[in-house]
C-alpha cells in the first residue's frame, strides 16, 4: 500500500504540465483576509464564497456568531459581497459589490452599509456605482466620490449632500487620485474622516494641464465591445510623461455640521506631491505629507481643519530619493507619530510627539526594517518586520527602552497580522523548502494556539523530486556580492552541457532572491531541460541604501553590467553551455533584456521582452524622476539609459510582447523600438495582445503567453 501511494504521487507529479504552474495551481492556499475586532477577542472574516461574514474567537477558532447572512444579499440584489469594511464602532458594516475596474487597483461599485443591530442595509448614492465609498468612524456618514464629486450620505435619513462642484473628468478629481498617484503612490484613496466624525479631508488634482493620452480600442473576443466592430474607439485621460505637467493638488476639509469647505493653507508648489494624508488622535491634527517633485525633500504639516493653518512639524531630505513606500508607513497615534526613514543608511524606526520633537530612535543597526506592525500601547512595544541578512525576513519588537526582542526568527520568510490588543497573531512562515504555513500564536508564548493553514494538501502534490528546486548563490562583481538563485532540471546531469534562461526584473528596490516559496514558470522550464538562474544585481532592495541608489540618474548602467556579469558566471559552469543563453524579463525586467542585449559585452543567443520602457522619456513623471531626475536635468541619463538609442548595438534573437491597451508602459515605447529595428534592417519576433493591459491577463492569454516564450527559447537555445 506504501509503494502504491508514493507511486500516485509521483506519477501525478510527473503529470503536472504549464497550466499547474501559471494559472494558480502551484499557489499554496491563503487563510483570507482577517479583520481584528477592536475587543482584541475576535475578528471577523467573509465567507461562504462571499456571502457572509462570521465573527471567530482568537482563542478558540471557534465562529463564534454570523455578523451577517445572506438576507442582506436577497434584498440589496447581489450574488456576492466583494469586500467590506467594520465601523470603528463595529455597528455598521460598509460592503460593496458588483465591482469594475478603471485602473490597476481603483474601481466603481455598488456599495451599502449594514446595521449590524437593526438587521437593515441601505444603499449609497441610491444604488448607482461609485468610488472609494469611506464609512466616518461613529458610522453615521458614508463620503464617497461619483463624477469627480465628494458627497456625504447621512444614513439615519438617506439624505445626500453634495460637497463638491468643480469635479470634471481628464480637469479636476476630487479625493480620487488621478492615475500616476495611483500607480506610483499605491493611493486609492485619499478621504480622510476626523476622530470625531465632524471633518471630511481629501486631497483636489487639478489635471487640466495635463497632457492627455489615447489608447486605440478594439472590438476584441473574450469581452467583445460592437461599437468598436467597424471602427476603432478610443480610451482619453491624463498621463504625465517625464519632464511634462503634473496635476496641481491641494488639500481640502468639509465641516459636515456647517457644510463649510475651506482650502487648507498647506504652503504646496505647483510640481509637489501629496502621498498622504491623514489624522493623529486629536480632531485639530490633520498631517498632511508633502514631497518636493525631484522626490528627495519630505515635509509633514500638522493643520488644523477649522482654521486652515499649517505648521511645519517634520522635515527629511536625501542625497537620491525619499522612499514613497516608506512615506505611506507613517504611522499617527493620540500623541505621537512613527517614521521610517533612511537617513542612517538603513530604513529605520523613529518616533516623534506630533509637534515634531524627536523622542527616540527606536530601531538601529544595518537590517532594513521592511514593515511596521504597530504599537501595543499597554506593554509600551513597537512590532516590526526586518531583514535578517538580504534574503530573510525576521518579526521582533522593541521597547521605549531600545531593547530588542525576537518575536519569530526561523531561516525564511516570516511576517504577522496581530490582533488589536498584540496578544495574539497570525504566523505566516516560507522559505524555499517550505510552502506557506499560516498559524495562530499567541504574544509571548511558544508554540501555536493552532494550525490555520498548512498546505499538506498542496504538499503532497509539490513537495516531490519531479519539481525543481532553488539553490542560492552569489559572485562577486566589481567588488559587490550579488545574490542569486538556480533552478536545475531534477534529472540534472553534470556532465551535460544545458541551455539558460537568466530571469530578472532588476528595478530599484526591487528584489526577486528571497528565502521564501514559490513556484512558478521558472520551475517549469528547469522540467523542460533549462537551467533557470536569477540575480539581483546593483539598485535593488534590501541592502540599504548606499547599494540602492548607485543606479541614481543611470538607470540600466549597473543593472546592465550587473546581469552581462552574471550571464558570464553562468556560462563559467560546467553545465553550461555558453553559446545557449538566453533573458526574460517584464516591465522593468523587459526594459533590461533589450539593455543587456544591447549591451557591447552581452553574448546572449535569444531574449524575450515583455511590456518594456524603451526610454524613459516616455514613462511617468513620478517613477522616472525620482531615480533620473527631470529630462530637462538629466538629458544625458536620459539618452544613455535608453534601449531605443542602442538598436544598431542589439545582439541575439528577440520576441517582443506586449498589450495594445498598455496603460502604464504605453504602446509607444513597443512601436518606436519596432520602428528602430526595421530601420536597422533586423528581423525579431513580436506578439500583440488586443486590448489587453500591462498585465495581459484574463481571457485565457496567460498559459499560451507563457507557452508561446517557451517555444520561442526552444527555437532559439536547443539544438
Amino acid at each position: 500500500m506504501i509503494l502504491l501511494a508514493a507511486l500516485a504521487v509521483s506519477m501525478s507529479a510527473s503529470a503536472l504540465d504549464l497550466q499547474d504552474y501559471v494559472l494558480g495551481g502551484a499557489r499554496p492556499k491563503g487563510i483570507g483576509a482577517v479583520t481584528p475586532a477592536m475587543d482584541g477577542k475576535y475578528y471577523y472574516q467573509i465567507v461562504d464564497g462571499g456571502k457572509t461574514i462570521a465573527r471567530y474567537a482568537y482563542k478558540t477558532g471557534r465562529r463564534e456568531a454570523t455578523v451577517l447572512d445572506s438576507l442582506p444579499m436577497q434584498t440589496a440584489q447581489v450574488k456576492r459581497w466583494d469586500g467590506y469594511q467594520m465601523s470603528q464602532s463595529e455597528s455598521a458594516i460598509l460592503l460593496w459589490a458588483d465591482s469594475e475596474p478603471i485602473y490597476r487597483h481603483s474601481f466603481t461599485a455598488r456599495f451599502f452599509v449594514y446595521d449590524c443591530k437593526n438587521r437593515q442595509i441601505k444603499a449609497v448614492a441610491n444604488d448607482q456605482p461609485v468610488q472609494i465609498a469611506t464609512l466616518s468612524p461613529d458610522g453615521e456618514r458614508v463620503a464617497y466620490v461619483t463624477g469627480n464629486n465628494v458627497y456625504v450620505q447621512l444614513l439615519a435619513d438617506g439624505n445626500i449632500t453634495q460637497v463638491t462642484t468643480d469635479g470634471r473628468k481628464n480637469h479636476v478629481i476630487n479625493a480620487v487620485p488621478d492615475w500616476v498617484y495611483e500607480e506610483e503612490f499605491a493611493m486609492l484613496n485619499s478621504f480622510a474622516w476626523s476622530s470625531d466624525s465632524r471633518t471630511l479631508s481629501f486631497i483636489r488634482w487639478d489635471e487640466s494641464q495635463v497632457p492627455m493620452y489615447s489608447m486605440t480600442m478594439y472590438e476584441g473576443d473574450c469581452k467583445p465591445n460592437e461599437d468598436y466592430a467597424l471602427y476603432p474607439g478610443s480610451y482619453d485621460y491624463k498621463y504625465p510623461v517625464a519632464g511634462e505637467k503634473n496635476a496641481v493638488v491641494s488639500v481640502h476639509s468639509y465641516d459636515v455640521t456647517t457644510a463649510k469647505l475651506s482650502k487648507m493653507d498647506v504652503p504646496l508648489a505647483q510640481d509637489d506631491y501629496v502621498p498622504h494624508i491623514g489624522y493623529a488622535g486629536p480632531a485639530d491634527a490633520l498631517m498632511v505629507m508633502k514631497l518636493n517633485r525631484t522626490q528627495n525633500d519630505m515635509h509633514i504639516y500638522r493643520v488644523n481643519p477649522a482654521t486652515g493653518a499649517a505648521r511645519d512639524i517634520y522635515h527629511e531630505t536625501s542625497a537620491s530619493w525619499i522612499d514613497s513606500e516608506m512615506s505611506r508607513n507613517v504611522a499617527y497615534y493620540d500623541n505621537f507619530m512613527v517614521i521610517p526613514n533612511e537617513t542612517s543608511g538603513y530604513c529605520q524606526l523613529y518616533q516623534y510627539d506630533l509637534d515634531g520633537k524627536l523622542m527616540r530612535q527606536l530601531t538601529t543597526g544595518q537590517e532594513p526594517v521592511t514593515a511596521y506592525y504597530g504599537y501595543d500601547s499597554k506593554n509600551r512595544m513597537f512590532y516590526y518586520q526586518c531583514t535578517d541578512g538580504p534574503l530573510n525576513r525576521v518579526v521582533r519588537r522593541v521597547d521605549t527602552k531600545g531593547r530588542v526582542q525576537d518575536v519569530e526568527v526561523a531561516k525564511g520568510t516570516n511576517s504577522a497580522t496581530f490582533n488589536s490588543d498584540f496578544t495574539y497573531y497570525i504566523h505566516a512562515f516560507s522559505n524555499v523548502d517550505t510552502p506557506t504555513q499560516y498559524r495562530l500564536k499567541q504574544v509571548g508564548r511558544k508554540g501555536s494556539v493552532r494550525d490555520l493553514q498548512l498546505n499538506d494538501d498542496y504538499c503532497a502534490k509539490y513537495m516531490v523530486p519531479e519539481v525543481p528546486r532553488r539553490e542560492f548563490v552569489t559572485f562577486e562583481n566589481d567588488g559587490y556580492t550579488l545574490n542569486g538563485f538556480i533552478i536545475k532540471p531534477v534529472d540534472f546531469d553534470p556532465s551535460k552541457k544545458y541551455p539558460v534562461i537568466m530571469s530578472q526584473y532588476s528595478g530599484p528596490g526591487s528584489q526577486q532572491v528571497r528565502n521564501n516559496w514559490k513556484l512558478d514558470w521558472e520551475e517549469y522550464f528547469a522540467t523542460q531541460g533549462y537551467i533557470v538562474a536569477c540575480f539581483d544585481g546593483r539598485g535593488t532592495g534590501a541592502r540599504g541604501k548606499a547599494f540602492e541608489s548607485l543606479i541614481y540618474q543611470n538607470l540600466g548602467h549597473y543593472e546592465t553590467i550587473d546581469q552581462v556579469a552574471a550571464a558570464r558566471y553562468m556560462a563559467s559552469q560546467p553545465w553550461v553551455d555558453a553559446e545557449r543563453i538566453g533573458i526574460w524579463g517584464w516591465s522593468f525586467g523587459g526594459y533590461e533584456v533589450l539593455m543587456a542585449m544591447s549591451h557591447p559585452d552581452s553574448h546572449y543567443a535569444a531574449g524575450v521582452s515583455i511590456a518594456p520602457v524603451t526610454s524613459w522619456r516616455f514613462y511617468d513623471t513620478i517613477y522616472a524622476e525620482r531615480f533620473m531626475r527631470t529630462p530637462q536635468e538629466n538629458p544625458d541619463g536620459y539618452a544613455q539609459s535608453a534601449p531605443l538609442d542602442k538598436v544598431k548595438d542589439l545582439k541575439g534573437e528577440l520576441l517582443i510582447m506586449f498589450g495594445s491597451a498598455d496603460d502604464n508602459v504605453h504602446i509607444i515605447n513597443a512601436m518606436q523600438y519596432i520602428a528602430k529595428l526595421h530601420g536597422q534592417k533586423r528581423q525579431f519576433d513580436m506578439m500583440v495582445y488586443p486590448n489587453m493591459n500591462h498585465s495581459i491577463n484574463g481571457c485565457g492569454v496567460r498559459e499560451p503567453l507563457y507557452q508561446r516564450v517557451l517555444n520561442y527559447f526552444n527555437r532559439t537555445l536547443k539544438r
